[in-house]
């Protein structure tokens, strides 16, 4: 898990445990990846056994806080988790290093989800509902499956149901895809893909991460252009949570002022429907059985989407806890209060923070592996696509020009210019549609004259191969590709 001054970012490890046979590797690793350096509390290798949760966080010095001490302290943001008592406590602690990605992101590592005879082993303290704190405070939730192991126990079921009303927190990452073949990687997907469908109950697919996600070398190379696409877009994600963390605060805070008017239409109608003298037990089971039916009348009365109600039986449970009479009525004015916040001041809150981070310079994520995605000749796409041959002296595309030549010579060149007609005939065999190849064009009539001379038709057919081995066309012609007749001489000073 990351945290940092801006964002959390949350990772929930797949299913772990010992069934039929399987020694599972420590999930620490994967965090150590990311941070490209060991942290307190870590434990790296075989683990028969659960671990803490632990606050991976920024620190002038490195060391560790022990849960029961983290939660009276004034400085984190982790006082509210003391009601889950000293068993989970005892389990959480924080880690504290200064390495430069926990400055703009902190990381909350859960333990790793029990499977087989382990998950009747009870934690001692409400595993589901410390994930669900979790996760409604982080920015991220991340779900991590090992793609040799795809089981989904009861435990980890349970877990993603925690996550309810979250789905757009959540990523899921298919680890050590380099175990398996190409053809073994297309089922592990698809399971995987049937196996959540079942659990998170949602129309949208999730954002699935294929790759290796850990500093080894990979068994398999045959996707490791996947794999590096994958993790490019994986680091993207992660980045852009520092710069729209604000965002993400008012879109919690919107969702937070309508559930509150949700259930202030809720506990009214409640209070409103009890006896004033006797009864008032069996009028409280009544309400409770009624509640389907109490949420469906307030859908009608009040104009209001179903999915901004709590969930039926967890309201329940807390229902069955209360004393209805101690309810209050319905306030008018209050309720008038959040609406005019909701339609108005948040707009205009909005747009506030989007010219406020207009204004200041984009914050990203340094250090770590983040570093190794960024620049020099391992960074993502470099030397492929349209950026192969950036950094050579010789023009990349005059290694298959003599090729090109030949086609040329027999498209009836005039003045040694072959006409947008003839040039046509020749890029349609490509078989890419109109929109592209009129991009791959306007790229390569260099000098807007309405024809291709040899360089230029050669240029247009290196384009067509980069398309068609499917890498993006650039916006404008990258100087290393202008072929080198059309290139404006350097001026020298005299």
């Amino acid at each position: 898990m990351l945290s940092a001054s801006h964002s959390c970012f949350r990772v929930a490890k797949g299913a772990t445990g010992e069934e039929n046979g399987d020694v599972p590797e420590n999930k620490d690793r994967h965090c150590k990846y990311l941070l490209e350096q060991d942290f307190p509390g870590m434990r790296i290798g075989p683990e028969p056994t659960t671990d803490s949760f632990i606050a991976v966080m920024y620190g002038e010095s490195e060391g560790s806080v022990p849960g029961n001490a983290l939660v009276v302290d004034p400085k984190k943001p982790f006082r509210k988790l003391s009601r889950f008592g000293n068993a989970f406590l005892n389990r959480f602690l924080c880690s504290q290093l200064p390495n430069q990605v926990l400055k703009s992101i902190s990381i909350i590592d859960s333990p790793g989800i029990l499977s087989g005879e382990k998950q009747r082993i009870s934690r001692g303290y409400d595993f589901c509902q410390v994930l669900q704190w979790f996760a409604e405070r982080v920015d991220r939730i991340i779900l991590l499956f090992d793609a040799h192991k795809l089981d989904i126990s009861d435990e980890f079921s349970e877990a993603i149901k925690a996550f309810r009303g979250q789905d757009d927190k959540i990523r899921v990452v298919l680890n050590k895809a380099d175990q398996v073949d190409t053809q073994q990687l297309m089922r592990v997907y698809g399971a995987l893909m049937w196996s959540l469908g079942k659990v998170i109950n949602t129309p949208e697919v999730l954002r699935v991460y294929i790759g290796s996600f850990w500093a080894q070398p990979l068994r398999n190379t045959e996707n490791r252009r996947l794999f590096e696409a994958e993790a490019q877009d994986l680091f993207q994600d992660i980045q852009s949570l520092p710069q729209k963390a604000a965002v993400r605060k008012l879109n919690d805070l919107i969702k937070r002022a309508r559930l509150a008017k949700v259930h202030a239409y809720i506990i009214s109608y409640l209070k409103k429907e009890m006896p004033t003298m006797f009864g008032k037990e069996n009028k409280k089971k009544e309400l409770i059985s009624r509640l389907p039916e109490i949420y469906s009348q307030l859908q009608r009365e009040y104009h209001i989407s179903a999915g901004d109600f709590p969930e039926v039986r967890k309201m329940q449970e807390q229902l069955e806890m209360c004393d209805f009479t101690k309810f209050h009525s319905l306030k008018p004015k209050l309720i008038e209060a959040v609406d005019n916040m909701l339609a108005n001041k948040i707009a205009s809150l909005m747009n506030l923070i989007t010219q406020e981070e207009s204004n200041m310079p984009t914050e990203m994520v340094h250090g770590g592996a983040f570093d190794g995605t960024m620049a020099g000749p391992f960074g993502q796409g470099y030397g492929e696509g349209a950026k192969e041959g950036a950094d050579e002296d010789e023009w990349v595309v005059a290694k298959d020009k003599p090729a090109y030549d030949e086609i040329f010579y027999t498209l009836s060149p005039i003045n040694g210019k072959i006409s947008g007609i003839n040039a046509k005939k020749e890029m349609v065999t490509s078989k890419l549609p109109n929109s592209v190849l009129g991009k791959i064009w306007k790229l390569a009539d260099c000098d807007g004259d309405g024809m291709l001379d040899e360089e230029e038709f050669a240029l247009a057919k290196h384009l067509i191969k980069i398309k068609l081995d499917g890498y993006e066309l650039p916006g404008t012609l990258p100087p290393h590709l202008v072929p080198p007749s059309h290139r404006k001489p350097l001026q020298t000073a005299e």
